[in-house]
């Protein structure tokens, strides 16, 4: 019997609950400022992608965990009001949820995290089954708890439904996730920490080459993000933007993307959407504070100034 679609998109991985310290300038090491505003600000990679798209229209499915705390009950009801599904979501008794403090230099909008993540909150394989994922458009996931999320790639393979990834940083085990993954968007700093490759182009390259994905790519921060899809290098310039804030503009960028490859846009439009989402997300606090519309997006595409870089400007080339 076949399994029909049930969710445009399903998620798995973190989700945090932060804590916003706002400060005039961000201090020399071991100096003491006074800070102008505390504020508590759900957040985290993969939930925050999900809010994202659940917002842009998607049908949008959560799995992780979360605490019984305080946080915790700031986060759930975060995504609930969003209208996300979370069926499947665990949560975890006498557990702290994740927890991140985030102090941000009001002078520039960049900021500092700290985060803890409690050992309780670990989500094993034996949750994540092929009915918790089957019927879904697209799965979306991160680096950790690599082992379920290697079991969650593997499964969508299995009923081919496309993956993409989020990844920041190395994780023991991952290069058998890659394996099942059609769409890694990884930081500035991965490709190159993964394969020793100084040149971003070439870490692409044999990121691509190593695990078989479709389309290997890369956020750039202020510089945009670049993607290497069809034996070519396709970049996407940043948009300038009155930037207050920088939290969360990673994890707004993946959710736009996933809604622009679900929407069947071309890579290049798919880049520029989720580079303007993420733009206008810096314009207010907290990791969704400026989550905007699809329509705004496009209006920044069609007017916006970008910010290109010469070290990508040239990027449309064949591999």
């Amino acid at each position: 019997m076949p399994i029909f679609n049930k969710f445009d998109l399903v998620g798995i991985g973190l989700n945090a609950t932060d804590t916003l310290l706002l400060v005039n300038h961000f201090p020399a090491y071991a100096g003491k400022v006074p800070f102008e505003a505390e504020l508590l600000s759900p957040g985290g990679q993969v939930a925050s992608a999900m809010v994202t798209a659940a917002k842009l229209g998607l049908h949008v499915k959560y799995i992780g965990t979360v605490g019984d705390d305080e946080r915790g009950r700031v986060q759930i009801d975060s995504l609930r009001e969003t209208g996300i599904n979370l069926d499947d979501v665990e949560t975890r008794e006498n557990c702290p949820n994740q927890t991140a403090y985030i102090v941000i230099d009001q002078s520039t909008g960049e900021r500092t995290v700290f985060w803890s993540r409690p050992a309780c909150l670990r989500l094993a394989p034996e949750s994540i089954t092929l009915e918790k994922i089957a019927g879904a458009r697209m799965l979306h996931v991160d680096g950790h708890d690599t082992p379920a999320v290697e079991k969650a790639a593997k499964l969508a393979r299995s009923k081919n439904i496309p993956v993409t990834c989020d990844v920041d940083t190395i994780y023991h085990g991952f290069d058998r996730v890659l394996e099942s993954v059609d769409y890694l968007v990884a930081s500035s700093e991965f490709p190159s920490q993964w394969t020793s490759e100084p040149d971003p182009f070439r870490a692409l390259e044999v990121i691509q080459k190593d695990s078989g994905m479709k389309c290997a790519a890369m956020t750039l921060g202020s510089h945009g993000a670049l993607a290497l899809i069809d034996g070519k290098f396709v970049y996407s310039p940043a948009f300038v933007v009155n930037c207050v804030d920088t939290t969360g503009a990673g994890d707004i960028f993946h959710g736009a993307f996933c809604y622009a490859v679900l929407q069947g846009m071309p890579m290049l439009e798919t880049l520029e959407f989720a580079n303007a989402m993420a733009a206008l997300n810096c314009t207010k606090l907290g990791a969704r504070g400026g989550i905007a519309t699809a329509a705004e997006a496009r209006a920044l595409i069609e007017r916006g100034e970008r910010r290109a870089s010469k070290d990508f400007a040239s990027a449309s080339h064949s591999a």
